[in-house]
């Protein structure tokens, strides 16, 4: 061809001189209009036909291939391609300009290669992710390794390309730069040994909400890489941790709370220590309104009644006999209220509590787990539950401790001036 580019243009009248740099230039010319042909008829025309076949077949993986561009990348390898094998067509193999043009075809063939295999490996991965029944296989980490891996070789081809020189005599030089090589990559062999561990040990999946107080993270795990974990907080904020930090650092998992089917609430009223008093027949009598203690006055006075038999006669005392307090009383019909509510896990541990009297009064904690794990049902629930006990507390004679406010001193004054 380019003899008869020479022809054409000594034909034309050009002059000797100049016959040589304008086959050049036709010759650059022609080569890139017939890349620029191919690539456009490529996306325009033969990605469009296959677009149009996989949208019509049943198939789902060959939709994957398509929205993770590994047709558009394998594209890109023709005008590529076409430029190292019209370059030695249309130029002299042996000039200067012919040597750049095919070695810039090769580097850009090995990359663009490695940018197809990658797209490969995110279909792989996406396919994963949606048919993957358990997630705990470090499919993501693996990936990006081999990923790594790809990207190495085509540098070290691309590289070996531009010396001139063989690959293996570029990796015979690779010993030498181990140490330099550790140290680059030090977080990507941490975070490789890190997903193997997490794989093994099922420690976390995407989809698990994790608590890392140490990089703030609070929310469910949306990637596990080979370098990073991704966690999306309950703000929808994204806080990017290192993935060895979670099996160097603690975490919490709520994975079990989740697999169990309730969600456990742990909360105390604190009761004034003041008001806790014994409770006398009157005002038990008045109680026995209250259905959910109806039975538990009754046994509880039947009891009373028999020790009281066998108190000495001149012990007449409250102290010295057997007495409902109103404090014990208001705690069984807190358990007998969580046992009867609807929302509330009845198959797993339900109690109520003392915990240590401290200087703002007696906590009474409730220890149970609700049946809806739902943030907001969650809330609402516990919200529902300790209104209506703090509602209830009068009714029992006793206080709920809180610290005098403005209004309180206000009260204290106008009693006072009254």
């Amino acid at each position: 061809m380019q003899a008869i580019i020479t022809s054409w243009l000594t034909e034309q009248g050009i002059h000797a001189p100049y016959i040589v740099l304008s086959s050049v230039i036709i010759g650059c010319l022609l080569i890139l209009l017939l890349c620029s042909v191919s690539f456009y008829i490529a996306k325009n025309y033969v990605l469009a036909l296959i677009h149009k076949l996989i949208s019509t077949s049943k198939n789902t993986w060959d939709d994957h291939l398509f929205d993770h561009h590994v047709f558009s990348r394998i594209s890109l390898l023709v005008p590529f391609v076409l430029l190292l094998l019209l370059t030695p067509f249309f130029l002299d193999a042996e000039s200067l300009l012919a040597v750049v043009l095919m070695v810039f075809a090769k580097i850009g063939i090995c990359f663009q290669v490695a940018r197809s295999i990658s797209a490969v490996l995110n279909v792989i991965n996406s396919l994963y992710q949606q048919k993957a029944s358990e997630r705990y296989l470090p499919l993501n980490s693996t990936l990006q390794v081999i990923k790594l891996v790809v990207y190495l070789v085509a540098t070290i081809l691309a590289t070996s390309l531009l010396l001139d020189r063989s690959p293996l005599y570029l990796l015979s030089g690779l010993g030498a730069l181990t140490a330099v090589l550790i140290l680059v990559f030090q977080d990507t062999i941490k975070g490789l040994v890190a997903s193997i561990q997490i794989s093994a040990n099922k420690m976390v999946a995407p989809g698990d909400w994790i608590e890392l107080p140490k990089y703030g993270a609070d929310g469910d795990v949306i990637e596990i890489g080979l370098n990073t974990v991704k966690v999306k907080n309950f703000d929808n904020t994204v806080t990017t941790v290192p993935t060895y930090a979670l099996t160097s650092d603690s975490f919490k998992n709520w994975r079990g709370m989740l697999n169990s089917g309730g969600r456990r609430i742990k909360r105390a009223i604190v009761i004034d220590l003041s008001s806790i008093r014994f409770y006398n027949p009157e005002q038990l009598e008045t109680l026995k309104s209250v259905q959910l203690i109806t039975g538990y006055i009754t046994e509880k006075k039947t009891e009373i009644r028999q020790q009281a038999t066998q108190v000495a006669s001149g012990s007449a005392a409250a102290i010295n006999t057997r007495q409902l307090t109103n404090i014990g009383t208001f705690r069984a019909y807190i358990s007998a209220y969580l046992k009867q509510h609807p929302k509330v896990h009845h198959e797993m541990t339900c109690m109520v509590r003392q915990l240590q009297a401290t200087e703002v009064g007696l906590p009474l904690e409730l220890y149970f787990f609700s049946r809806d794990q739902d943030w907001v049902n969650y809330e609402a629930i516990q919200a529902d539950i300790f209104d209506h006990l703090y509602a209830a507390a009068p009714l029992f004679h006793l206080r709920v401790f809180q610290h005098p406010s403005g209004y309180d001193w206000q009260n204290a004054k106008a009693n006072a001036d009254a």
